[in-house]
Protein backbone atom coordinates (compact mmCIF):
# COMPACT_ATOMS: atom_id res chain seq x y z
CA UNK A 1 0.00 0.00 0.00
CA UNK A 2 3.14 2.37 0.42
CA UNK A 3 3.85 5.57 2.03
CA UNK A 4 0.44 7.40 0.81
CA UNK A 5 -1.40 4.98 2.54
CA UNK A 6 0.83 5.18 5.40
CA UNK A 7 0.36 8.86 5.89
CA UNK A 8 -3.36 8.46 5.99
CA UNK A 9 -3.09 5.95 8.27
CA UNK A 10 -1.13 8.29 10.84
CA UNK A 11 -3.74 11.12 9.74
CA UNK A 12 -6.55 8.95 10.39
CA UNK A 13 -5.24 7.58 13.74
CA UNK A 14 -4.28 11.23 14.75
CA UNK A 15 -7.32 12.28 14.16
CA UNK A 16 -9.25 9.43 15.94
CA UNK A 17 -6.65 10.37 18.88
CA UNK A 18 -8.02 14.16 19.05
CA UNK A 19 -11.74 13.26 18.57
CA UNK A 20 -10.58 10.74 21.87
CA UNK A 21 -9.18 13.66 24.01
CA UNK A 22 -11.81 15.47 22.92
CA UNK A 23 -14.52 13.65 24.42
CA UNK A 24 -12.42 12.93 27.63
CA UNK A 25 -12.24 16.40 28.23
CA UNK A 26 -15.66 17.18 28.28
CA UNK A 27 -16.36 13.82 30.46
CA UNK A 28 -14.33 15.65 32.75
CA UNK A 29 -16.35 18.80 32.25
CA UNK A 30 -19.40 17.27 32.54
CA UNK A 31 -18.51 15.95 35.97
CA UNK A 32 -17.60 19.50 37.50
CA UNK A 33 -20.91 20.55 36.21
CA UNK A 34 -22.84 18.28 37.47
CA UNK A 35 -20.77 17.93 40.76
CA UNK A 36 -21.37 22.28 41.46
CA UNK A 37 -24.95 22.26 40.17
CA UNK A 38 -27.13 18.97 39.82
CA UNK A 39 -27.33 16.96 36.63
CA UNK A 40 -30.46 18.63 35.27
CA UNK A 41 -29.53 21.21 31.90
CA UNK A 42 -32.31 22.58 32.91
CA UNK A 43 -31.56 24.27 36.19
CA UNK A 44 -27.46 24.00 35.55
CA UNK A 45 -26.48 26.74 33.39
CA UNK A 46 -22.81 25.12 33.27
CA UNK A 47 -24.15 21.66 32.22
CA UNK A 48 -26.24 22.90 29.43
CA UNK A 49 -23.06 25.07 28.00
CA UNK A 50 -20.94 21.93 27.86
CA UNK A 51 -24.01 19.84 26.57
CA UNK A 52 -23.66 22.18 23.91
CA UNK A 53 -20.00 21.97 22.88
CA UNK A 54 -20.74 18.18 23.25
CA UNK A 55 -22.98 18.53 20.31
CA UNK A 56 -20.24 20.51 18.03
CA UNK A 57 -18.00 17.85 18.09
CA UNK A 58 -20.17 14.99 17.70
CA UNK A 59 -20.10 13.74 21.09
CA UNK A 60 -22.79 10.76 20.97
CA UNK A 61 -25.18 11.58 23.29
CA UNK A 62 -24.80 7.87 24.93
CA UNK A 63 -21.77 9.31 25.66
CA UNK A 64 -23.13 12.58 27.26
CA UNK A 65 -26.02 10.65 29.49
CA UNK A 66 -23.64 8.00 30.73
CA UNK A 67 -20.98 10.68 31.94
CA UNK A 68 -23.94 12.38 33.87
CA UNK A 69 -25.07 9.40 35.04
CA UNK A 70 -21.95 8.65 36.28
CA UNK A 71 -21.31 11.95 37.45
CA UNK A 72 -24.09 11.64 39.64
CA UNK A 73 -23.05 8.54 41.51
CA UNK A 74 -20.41 7.65 44.12
CA UNK A 75 -17.81 6.60 42.16
CA UNK A 76 -17.05 9.63 40.21
CA UNK A 77 -13.58 11.13 40.77
CA UNK A 78 -13.34 14.50 42.11
CA UNK A 79 -11.45 16.43 39.84
CA UNK A 80 -9.50 19.87 40.46
CA UNK A 81 -9.28 22.49 38.01
CA UNK A 82 -4.91 23.83 37.89
CA UNK A 83 -3.11 25.70 35.88
CA UNK A 84 0.79 25.48 35.30
CA UNK A 85 3.17 27.91 33.68
CA UNK A 86 6.68 28.00 32.69
CA UNK A 87 8.76 28.66 29.67
CA UNK A 88 9.56 26.43 27.01
CA UNK A 89 13.13 26.76 25.23
CA UNK A 90 14.19 29.94 23.19
CA UNK A 91 12.14 32.10 26.45
CA UNK A 92 8.46 30.78 24.88
CA UNK A 93 5.95 31.63 27.40
CA UNK A 94 3.53 28.46 28.09
CA UNK A 95 0.58 27.69 30.80
CA UNK A 96 -1.05 24.63 30.58
CA UNK A 97 -4.68 24.13 31.90
CA UNK A 98 -5.58 21.17 33.85
CA UNK A 99 -7.86 19.08 35.25
CA UNK A 100 -6.96 16.26 37.23
CA UNK A 101 -8.41 13.89 40.46
CA UNK A 102 -4.22 13.52 41.54
CA UNK A 103 -2.37 17.19 41.20
CA UNK A 104 0.82 15.30 42.33
CA UNK A 105 0.92 13.36 39.63
CA UNK A 106 -0.33 16.01 37.19
CA UNK A 107 2.45 18.13 37.97
CA UNK A 108 5.34 15.63 37.99
CA UNK A 109 4.20 15.23 34.51
CA UNK A 110 4.24 18.68 33.79
CA UNK A 111 7.42 19.64 35.57
CA UNK A 112 9.28 16.56 33.15
CA UNK A 113 7.83 18.03 29.97
CA UNK A 114 9.32 21.18 30.64
CA UNK A 115 12.18 20.22 31.59
CA UNK A 116 13.40 17.61 29.29
CA UNK A 117 12.83 20.21 26.42
CA UNK A 118 15.07 22.64 28.39
CA UNK A 119 12.47 24.89 30.11
CA UNK A 120 11.00 25.17 33.52
CA UNK A 121 7.95 25.28 35.22
CA UNK A 122 7.37 28.55 37.30
CA UNK A 123 5.17 29.95 40.45
CA UNK A 124 1.31 30.40 40.03
CA UNK A 125 0.40 33.84 38.43
CA UNK A 126 3.72 34.29 36.57
CA UNK A 127 2.04 34.56 33.69
CA UNK A 128 -0.87 36.35 34.80
CA UNK A 129 0.64 39.56 32.34
CA UNK A 130 0.54 38.09 28.95
CA UNK A 131 -2.36 35.94 29.11
CA UNK A 132 -6.34 37.41 29.25
CA UNK A 133 -8.75 35.04 30.15
CA UNK A 134 -12.09 35.54 28.33
CA UNK A 135 -15.69 34.15 27.79
CA UNK A 136 -16.15 32.48 24.17
CA UNK A 137 -19.36 31.87 22.68
CA UNK A 138 -20.30 30.61 18.91
CA UNK A 139 -23.40 31.52 17.97
CA UNK A 140 -25.89 30.38 15.13
CA UNK A 141 -26.90 33.78 13.05
CA UNK A 142 -30.56 35.11 14.09
CA UNK A 143 -32.58 36.84 11.33
CA UNK A 144 -33.17 40.53 12.05
CA UNK A 145 -29.99 40.94 14.03
CA UNK A 146 -26.69 41.87 12.67
CA UNK A 147 -23.49 41.90 14.24
CA UNK A 148 -23.45 45.29 15.27
CA UNK A 149 -27.05 44.90 16.71
CA UNK A 150 -25.03 41.93 18.62
CA UNK A 151 -22.68 43.86 19.98
CA UNK A 152 -24.37 47.15 21.37
CA UNK A 153 -26.58 44.47 23.16
CA UNK A 154 -23.55 42.43 24.33
CA UNK A 155 -21.21 45.90 25.32
CA UNK A 156 -22.38 46.00 29.26
CA UNK A 157 -21.72 42.25 29.74
CA UNK A 158 -17.99 42.89 28.59
CA UNK A 159 -18.34 41.83 24.89
CA UNK A 160 -15.41 43.11 23.09
CA UNK A 161 -15.12 41.33 20.23
CA UNK A 162 -17.95 40.04 17.49
CA UNK A 163 -17.19 38.55 13.93
CA UNK A 164 -18.38 36.03 12.15
CA UNK A 165 -15.95 32.46 10.90
CA UNK A 166 -16.25 29.49 9.37
CA UNK A 167 -17.88 27.93 12.18
CA UNK A 168 -20.70 30.48 13.32
CA UNK A 169 -20.58 34.16 15.05
CA UNK A 170 -18.08 34.55 17.70
CA UNK A 171 -18.47 36.44 20.49
CA UNK A 172 -15.85 37.22 23.18
CA UNK A 173 -16.52 38.68 26.85
CA UNK A 174 -15.33 39.69 30.08
CA UNK A 175 -14.37 35.93 31.52
CA UNK A 176 -16.45 36.93 34.40
CA UNK A 177 -19.61 37.55 32.35
CA UNK A 178 -20.28 34.40 31.03
CA UNK A 179 -23.53 33.23 32.80
CA UNK A 180 -24.98 36.34 31.73
CA UNK A 181 -24.01 35.98 28.32
CA UNK A 182 -25.17 32.45 28.21
CA UNK A 183 -28.57 33.91 29.66
CA UNK A 184 -29.06 36.78 27.52
CA UNK A 185 -28.32 34.69 23.94
CA UNK A 186 -30.86 32.01 25.66
CA UNK A 187 -33.43 34.55 26.54
CA UNK A 188 -33.30 35.88 23.22
CA UNK A 189 -33.76 32.28 21.25
CA UNK A 190 -29.99 32.78 19.79
CA UNK A 191 -28.31 29.20 19.41
CA UNK A 192 -25.67 29.01 21.18
CA UNK A 193 -23.35 26.11 19.45
CA UNK A 194 -20.66 26.43 21.93
CA UNK A 195 -19.82 28.38 24.79
CA UNK A 196 -16.01 28.02 26.68
CA UNK A 197 -13.09 30.27 27.90
CA UNK A 198 -10.19 30.95 26.20
CA UNK A 199 -6.97 32.91 27.27
CA UNK A 200 -6.15 35.34 24.80
CA UNK A 201 -2.14 36.08 23.90
CA UNK A 202 -1.33 40.14 24.93
CA UNK A 203 1.69 40.20 23.39
CA UNK A 204 3.39 40.07 19.86
CA UNK A 205 3.32 36.80 19.24
CA UNK A 206 7.54 35.46 19.20
CA UNK A 207 9.16 34.53 16.13
CA UNK A 208 10.86 31.48 15.63
CA UNK A 209 13.08 29.66 13.21
CA UNK A 210 11.35 26.22 11.66
CA UNK A 211 13.89 24.15 13.24
CA UNK A 212 13.24 26.30 16.75
CA UNK A 213 9.44 25.87 15.54
CA UNK A 214 9.61 22.12 15.47
CA UNK A 215 11.20 22.17 18.91
CA UNK A 216 7.75 23.94 20.44
CA UNK A 217 5.46 21.87 18.86
CA UNK A 218 6.83 18.57 20.03
CA UNK A 219 6.36 20.58 23.62
CA UNK A 220 2.65 21.63 22.66
CA UNK A 221 1.90 17.93 21.31
CA UNK A 222 3.85 16.05 24.63
CA UNK A 223 1.40 18.31 27.13
CA UNK A 224 -1.54 18.05 24.69
CA UNK A 225 -1.00 13.74 24.42
CA UNK A 226 -1.56 13.88 28.60
CA UNK A 227 -4.61 12.93 30.10
CA UNK A 228 -4.90 15.42 32.36
CA UNK A 229 -4.18 18.36 29.91
CA UNK A 230 -7.44 20.27 28.96
CA UNK A 231 -5.71 23.50 26.89
CA UNK A 232 -2.04 24.57 26.25
CA UNK A 233 -1.61 28.14 25.62
CA UNK A 234 1.30 30.34 24.40
CA UNK A 235 2.85 33.58 22.97
CA UNK A 236 5.01 32.32 20.09
CA UNK A 237 3.78 32.51 16.47
CA UNK A 238 3.37 29.09 14.50
CA UNK A 239 3.12 28.89 11.02
CA UNK A 240 0.43 25.79 11.89
CA UNK A 241 -1.47 28.65 13.57
CA UNK A 242 -1.14 31.14 11.23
Amino acid sequence: MGRIFETRKHKMFKRYSKMAKTFTKLGKDIAMAVKQAGPDPMTNSKLRAVIQNAKAVNMPKDNVERAIKKASSKEQEDYKEVVYEGYGPFGIAILVECTTDNINRTVANIRSYFTRANGSLGTSGSLDFLFERKSVFTISPKEGMGLEDLELELIDFGVDEVFESEEGIMIYGAFTEFGAIQKWLEDHGIEIKSADFERINLADPKELSPDQEAEIIKLIDKFEEDEDVQNVYHNARLSSEA
